[in-house]
């Protein structure tokens, strides 16, 4: 009775009710985002530790005694992490006075090339640069505002996650308990199938990403060495921080450095860094995502930018960076469930042959179809 139901519900009702629960859905995650980051990160910091934990139980350690002993050696890495970021922002603090003056170098000579090129006597163009200023100090406020509000989460972050992975870690078999009651003991099989192929999913895609980022770093920082770049540690693990994000990082990466070649150095300088730019994203393009972070995250390109654009619109960076692991066990939620089939293939990376024929129609029509 209810299939034939929705068979009868016409298409522009279901894609309306469709458009309805993402736009209620997108805005609960905008007002709770507070709640869901902190959560998600840590299930998915949980699901990279599980292994560990698992291994010191089995050997007969107890189970709250072996998730604190993860966590402290986890926070104690954070931390030296930390540190070590910290002092080479220390030691590019040192040099900010001689980049302040070669910014207003730089300035000064794109103020003489600009008013002659565009024929701008030095009255008009100083009154555009003020206007400027001026504009820029009104929204210098808000600004300054969202950055301390941003690092305030942040240190929330740092203080609820190791809470959160501790009780997740805790209440694991509860957890899973919990989640064999809300289905049917038919569905029990396809249930499993679907938290063991996410977990090894999440699992590879992380330690991928740490390797990932140890590389790029590894790999820009090198090179910035020889180019003879200022603070090429620092710079080479904001680049590989900043790969993480797909796409969009990248870009972002390559305009800091190559902006800050151009100013502390030559515009030959700046070009060898857009080389070594390119170089190390063909390196990483080409095998480093193929072969290290993992094959199991098969999210094709046009759905990886638009996942990565609504993160970042509903939370930020940290959105951006949780959209492809949230999205991939998405995927693996919709192949595993019929009717959610459609979508998973929509998201998926796999392309059909256009040699074969797409819809199945009866001939003759009125009308041709195309086939693709």
């Amino acid at each position: 009775m209810l299939k034939r139901f929705q068979e009868h519900i016409p298409t522009y009702l279901k894609l309306s009710v469709i458009m309805l629960g993402l736009v209620a859905l997108f805005f609960s995650i905008f007002m709770a985002q507070n709640i869901l980051i902190p959560l998600v990160f840590s299930v998915l910091v949980s699901i990279l530790l599980n292994p560990v934990v698992n291994l010191l139980i089995n050997r007969r350690v107890n189970r709250i005694v072996a998730i604190t002993l993860i966590l402290l050696v986890a926070i104690i890495l954070m931390a030296a992490l930390l540190l070590f970021f910290g002092s080479q922002f220390e030691k590019f603090g040192d040099a900010l006075p001689q980049l302040k003056e070669k910014a207003v170098k730089l300035y000064q000579d794109i103020t003489e090339w600009t008013s002659r090129t565009f024929n701008l006597s030095g009255e008009r163009l100083k009154f555009l640069v003020n206007k400027g200023k001026s504009e820029g100090m009104s929204s210098g406020k808000e600004v300054i505002g969202s950055t301390v509000n941003t690092l305030s989460h942040f240190f929330v972050l740092l203080l609820l996650i190791p809470v959160y992975i501790f009780l997740i870690l805790l209440y694991k078999p509860l957890i899973l308990t919990f989640i064999s009651k809300l289905f049917p003991v038919g569905q029990h099989t396809t249930v499993i199938e679907i938290l063991s192929e996410s977990k090894s999913l999440i699992q590879q895609y992380l330690l991928g990403l740490l390797i990932e980022l140890a590389i790029v770093s590894s790999l820009t920082a090198v090179g910035l060495f020889f180019i003879g770049v200022e603070s090429p540690i620092l710079f080479g693990i904001i680049t590989g921080l900043l790969n993480m994000i797909p796409y969009v990082g990248v870009l972002v990466a390559n305009m800091i450095l190559v902006v800050f070649t151009l100013v502390t150095k030559s515009p030959s300088s700046a070009a060898l860094v857009l080389g070594l730019l390119i170089v190390v994203q063909f390196i990483d393009n080409n095998i480093l995502i193929p072969k290290v972070v993992g094959s199991k995250v098969k999210i094709n390109a046009l759905a990886t930018i638009v996942t990565v654009l609504i993160g970042g619109e509903l939370c930020g960076v940290a959105g951006m960076f949780l959209a492809i692991p949230v999205t991939a066990v998405f995927k693996v939620i919709c192949d595993r469930v019929e009717p959610l089939e459609p979508l998973g293939y929509l998201l998926g990376d796999h392309m059909p042959s256009p040699l074969n024929k797409i819809f199945n129609v009866r001939w003759p029509l009125k009308k041709a179809v195309a086939k693709d």
